[in-house]
C-alpha cells in the first residue's frame, strides 16, 4: 500500500510492502503525526512548546514525551559546544530539529508493531527503511533535477541538512549567525531520531560537524562543503549501479 499526507509543512510518504492489511496501522501514523504536529509545533500557540515558552506550563509539568525530546535537545547543545541550541537568543524555544527524527521514528515503530516488515517512510526527505533493499536519493545541493549519490538501506535511517529549501536557516549557537561552511550533510544511522538530530547539530557546527558526525557509532556521513568538495565516509552504504538497459 501506498499513502502519502501533507503533515507538519511537508509531505510525508508511506510504502508498505507485503501481505496483510495495514491501513488501520498507516492510520495511527498519520494521526500519530499529526498530533505531534500540534503538541509540539512551536508556530502553533496551543502547542506545550509554546505554552512552556511563553512560561504557562512549569518545566516541571511537561509531558514525558516533550521531556525526552528537551532531554535529546540538551544533549546535542551540549556535545556541540552550544552549535546546536533550540533556546537561541531572540527567538523561542524550537525543537523541530529533534521532534521531527523523533516523531517519525516512533511512527516507524507503530508499523513494526503492527507486523509490517518492509516499509518505507519518507517525511520531507528523511527516510526510516525496514525489510530492504531500498534505494534513497541524496539531492544534490545546488541542482534540485539532480543526486549526489544513492544509499542502499536495508533497516535504518537517512536524514539531510542543507540551505537548498528555507535557505540559511540553521543557526550555529555559539555565534548566533548562520551556518554556512556545509551546503549540505546527510547522516546514516540506525534511528531517524539520530539521523536528524546529527544532520542539524553536524550543519550547525560547520566543516568540523563532518569529522564530529562521522566520529559517532553507527553513523555514516555524506557531505559537500561551501568550496563544493564531497566528504565521506568508508562505510556509507552507496548503492550499486544498476546495469544499462540493453
Amino acid at each position: 500500500m501506498r499513502r502519502v499526507e501533507q503533515v507538519m509543512g511537508f509531505p510525508v510518504s508511506l510504502r508498505i510492502d507485503g501481505e496483510g492489511e495495514f491501513g488501520a496501522a498507516a492510520d495511527a501514523v498519520f494521526a500519530w503525526l499529526r498530533e505531534t504536529d500540534a503538541r509540539f509545533s512551536p508556530f502553533k500557540a496551543d502547542s506545550e512548546v509554546s505554552r512552556l515558552d511563553r512560561g504557562e506550563l512549569p518545566a516541571d509539568a511537561v509531558s514525558a514525551d516533550l521531556a525526552e525530546i528537551l532531554d535529546l535537545c540538551e544533549h546535542y547543545r551540549a556535545v556541540t559546544g552550544g552549535a546546536f541550541d533550540v533556546r537561541l537568543p531572540g527567538r523561542g524555544l524550537d525543537p523541530c530539529a529533534v521532534v521531527k527524527g523523533w516523531s517519525v521514528q516512533r511512527a516507524a515503530e507503530l508499523l513494526t508493531a503492527a507486523g509490517a516488515s518492509r516499509f518505507c517512510l519518507n517525511a520531507g526527505g528523511d527516510v526510516v527503511a525496514s525489510g530492504g533493499p531500498w534505494r534513497v536519493g541524496v539531492r544534490h545541493p545546488e541542482h534540485a533535477d539532480r543526486l549526489c549519490t544513492v544509499l542502499e538501506l536495508t533497516d535504518g535511517a537517512v536524514a539531510t541538512s542543507a540551505r537548498y529549501e528555507r535557505g540559511d536557516h540553521i543557526i550555529d549557537g555559539r555565534s548566533g549567525r548562520p551556518a554556512t561552511g556545509l551546503l549540505s550533510l546527510t547522516v546514516v544511522a540506525p534511528t531517524l531520531t539520530e539521523a536528524d538530530s546529527v544532520a542539524t547539530a553536524a550543519f550547525a557546527m560547520g566543516a568540523e560537524g563532518v569529522e564530529w558526525a562521522a566520529g559517532l557509532d553507527g553513523c555514516e556521513v555524506f557531505a559537500v562543503d561551501a568550496d563544493r568538495r564531497v566528504l565521506r565516509t568508508p562505510g556509507l552504504p552507496v548503492a550499486e549501479k544498476r546495469p544499462a538497459a540493453a
